[in-house]
């Protein structure tokens, strides 16, 4: 007889039930951020905001103003910036006797906007691309994590100078460099990631491009004239941007021969300030040459973050730069550019530097 014919005379046939398993649940293992410490005798500074509290400071804010005047000022302001009355115990601009506060005329917050997550920027400090992209980002009030590949310098032996009397020097990139290379074959900068923009599929090249995804995406347009954002675009952008940043020196583009390798896998520092301060850049700069990611909390005049920081800071005088520094709990916010320097100098290296940097 066949089978057919036994199933079929069968008045009900049911499969043996099997034994059914459950897969287990893997929860992915996150990665811990290295543990660090600050200088045993690291004290952080008094407050003493707009002061020159050191010599030191002459040089970078000489400099740094070279910087600001040759840009005239891109990126100080929000677009749209107003004036506005003061608020008992809030930010406030003082203004000889009368107590002023300011805010965007165009812009909504960074929620309303669809700003959840800070944008992700693979730059190099130098470069005058980054820079314009930096200074639009102030411009619109959006925070930024920067993803700094500076430059590292690896001296060849003394028997290798390609025919000349000067050791060879071999440079290559640094930081994320190599986290940007896996994502996308290339080591060039800016590229621009959006994480609060699922439609953008992967990330973006060229300052050019970035900008103007930033303004289609983040600001009103048609609620100003796009003739007033000359500055950000264009030869004269590029040129000044230039002269910016040789004035610098090209400070933070060269990784300190002394930084610790895990740098990268630091949570990422907040700073507070913006592009164009010149008390700021030196912060900013350190940063770089370290090869720590940050996230710039733009402070533009204007900006929504001004009231924030003054709140953070304790109800003290609003002062940029400031920082908030997650890898060591309890350091609280820290003020006064050489403090901060002389901070990261002391908690992110493994010996003293071998290079002036």
């Amino acid at each position: 007889m066949s089978l057919y014919a036994v199933l079929s005379a069968t008045s009900s046939f049911e499969l043996p039930s099997l034994p059914t398993f459950e897969l287990p649940t893997f929860t992915p293992v996150q990665k811990a951020a290295p543990k660090v410490s600050p200088p045993v005798d690291f004290e952080p500074a008094p407050r003493a905001p707009l002061s020159v509290t050191s010599p030191s400071q002459l040089l970078p804010l000489l400099t740094g103003s070279v910087g600001l005047a040759a840009r005239l000022g891109s990126g100080a302001f929000v677009l749209g910036w107003s004036p506005t009355g003061a608020d008992e115990g809030g930010y406030s601009l003082s203004v000889g006797p009368v107590k002023l506060s300011d805010s965007s005329s165009v812009l909504a917050s960074a929620a309303d906007r669809g700003i959840k997550e800070p944008l992700v920027l693979y730059e190099y400090e130098p470069s005058p691309y980054c820079k314009k992209v930096r200074e639009v980002c102030c411009l619109l009030d959006i925070p930024v994590l920067c993803k700094p590949c500076p430059i590292v310098e690896q001296e060849v032996p003394k028997a290798s100078t390609r025919g000349g009397t000067t050791p060879y020097v071999k440079k290559s990139r640094g930081g994320f460099s190599d986290e940007l290379f896996e994502k996308t074959g290339r080591r060039t900068m800016p590229y621009l990631e959006d994480p609060n923009n699922q439609a953008m599929n992967g990330g973006m090249f060229e300052s050019e491009d970035i900008i103007d995804y930033l303004l289609e995406t983040y600001s009103p347009v048609g609620d100003y004239d796009p003739k007033a954002l000359w500055t950000f675009r264009g030869q004269f952008a590029d040129f000044t941007a230039t002269i910016s940043t040789i004035a610098r020196g090209l400070a933070g583009g060269t990784m300190q021969s002394n930084a610790r390798t895990d740098n990268a896998d630091m949570r990422p520092i907040e700073l507070y300030g913006y592009e164009c301060s010149p008390f700021v850049k030196p912060v900013r700069e350190k940063l770089c040459e370290l090869g720590l990611p940050h996230v710039i909390v733009p402070c533009s005049r204007g900006s929504e973050n001004r009231a924030k920081l003054v709140e953070l800071s304790g109800g003290e005088q609003f002062q940029v730069p400031q920082i908030v520094d997650p890898n060591v709990p309890g350091i609280g916010v820290l003020a006064e550019g050489d403090s901060v320097v002389e901070y990261l100098e002391g908690t992110y290296t493994m010996t003293p530097a071998t290079t002036t940097v």
